[in-house]
């Protein structure tokens, strides 16, 4: 057990260390766009399957043009679906559409701009011609054998048409982990619902979800915590069948914050209490172990929501992304700071910024000089999180920081 605050880097290595591994399962092509590639996908038959024409026009033979302009007479037709039953001998061509298979013996494409035709006679405007000239040749795109997409590849539409081109009907892809989400505060109101004295609305219930689904997990509600022991106890209970857990409210040092005890006595051990952080110093994070079965990752997250979104972003992402077999660091990057920043030695701080282009990278610039932990309106227009070091009070407009995509 670790009670002592710890870096962000420690911390977020704890929980990777605990996250669970990918788990494979065969999805349909129309239902893969968000999900992740569980292995390599290899084409099993070059794309395209044939040299074909890039344009409409005349599929002839080079070498009859090879001395200039020459009349070739039509002697058939390559449609796209329907290729020409024979291809052109000598003084001959065929008539090609745009992506119709190059007709037997013919090595070359007059695009029809370029040709004049009369009485099934067509005559080539510009010639010589080159062997080749307007042909997409067999594996051009794709290779037989060739790997198109890694394993822990996000598939969005790029990725999806070429599965399609590739004839795959299912993919194997990384099972979608399941969170469950506890939002804990007798404060909490519904949205929608009237707001009585010193009620708020449950705004980190539906902002968590968001970024749990968009970092590929299956979210899910699992209710509230009251704000009592054994309330806390039972619901937390019965939310701990889910790959990762996550909890928001209850886990600080106040009165009736009685998430930490809950999880002891449900046996989840606790890998670190508190990062120097801000915002999101107060942060919990363990793992429940099972003789058999698959570990539950646990999150308890402070009750602010930027804290919240931030310690999610910073802990809680990353896992999702391990357990889909992605790379938990494929979304850092750098960006120089528009303007200078002054906080706290001894903390890591995360600032709200949104990104613009520059010349050599990106430019950070801060969303809001109001950046507290409760000021949820801050992250709107937020692309980042720019990371301030912990030994450093300042930081100068100009210096280039760490950021976090969101």
């Amino acid at each position: 057990m670790r009670g002592e605050a710890l870096d962000v880097a420690a911390a977020r290595g704890l929980l990777l260390a605990e996250a669970p591994p990918p788990r494979t399962e065969e999805v349909p092509l129309a239902e893969c766009v968000g999900r992740v590639t569980a292995a390599p996908v290899r084409a099993a038959a070059p794309v395209p399957g044939f040299d074909n024409s890039a344009m409409d026009g005349y599929a002839v033979r080079s070498a009859d043009l090879a001395a200039g302009p020459a009349p070739l007479r039509l002697v058939g037709e390559s449609r796209a679906g329907r290729p020409a039953a024979a291809g052109p001998g000598p003084g001959e061509a065929v008539w090609i559409s745009t992506g119709a298979a190059l007709s037997p013996g013919a090595d070359a494409v007059v695009p029809v701009e370029e040709a004049r035709e009369e009485d099934s006679v067509v005559t080539p405007t510009a010639a010589p011609v080159r062997p080749g000239a307007h042909v997409r040749r067999a594996g051009e795109d794709v290779e037989a054998g060739a790997e198109v997409l890694p394993a822990g590849r996000r598939i969005g539409a790029a990725e999806v048409g070429v599965l399609a081109n590739l004839g795959l009907a299912r993919v194997a892809c990384a099972r979608r982990p399941r969170l469950a989400l506890l939002t804990g505060g007798d404060e909490l109101v519904e949205p929608g619902e009237p707001a009585g004295p010193g009620q708020i609305y449950d705004s980190n219930r539906f902002a968590l979800l968001a970024m749990a689904a968009e970092a590929g997990a299956e979210a899910s509600h699992a209710g509230g915590m009251p704000d009592d022991p054994a309330g806390t106890r039972e619901a937390i209970g019965a939310a701990l069948d889910a790959d990762l857990l996550v909890l928001t409210g209850g886990v600080s040092v106040g009165r009736h914050d009685h998430v930490k005890e809950a999880l002891a006595e449900l046996g989840v051990e606790q890998l670190f209490w508190r990062v120097a952080l801000r915002p999101g110093g107060p942060t919990w994070g363990g793992v429940l172990r099972r003789p058999e079965g698959r570990p539950t990752l646990v999150f308890g997250l402070p009750g602010n929501p930027v804290s919240a979104l931030v310690t999610f972003r910073l802990f809680a992402q990353p896992a999702l992304l391990a357990a889909t077999g992605r790379d938990p660091d494929e979304a850092r990057t750098t960006a120089v700071l528009a303007e200078p920043v002054a906080t706290k030695l001894g903390r890591e701080v995360y600032l709200r910024c949104r990104l613009e282009p520059e010349e050599g990278g990106w430019l950070a610039r801060l969303t809001s000089d109001r950046q507290g932990s409760h000021v949820l309106s801050s992250m709107l227009g937020a692309d980042c999180l720019a990371a301030i070091p912990a030994d450093r009070d300042t930081v100068e407009a100009g210096e280039r920081v760490e950021v976090l995509l969101l």
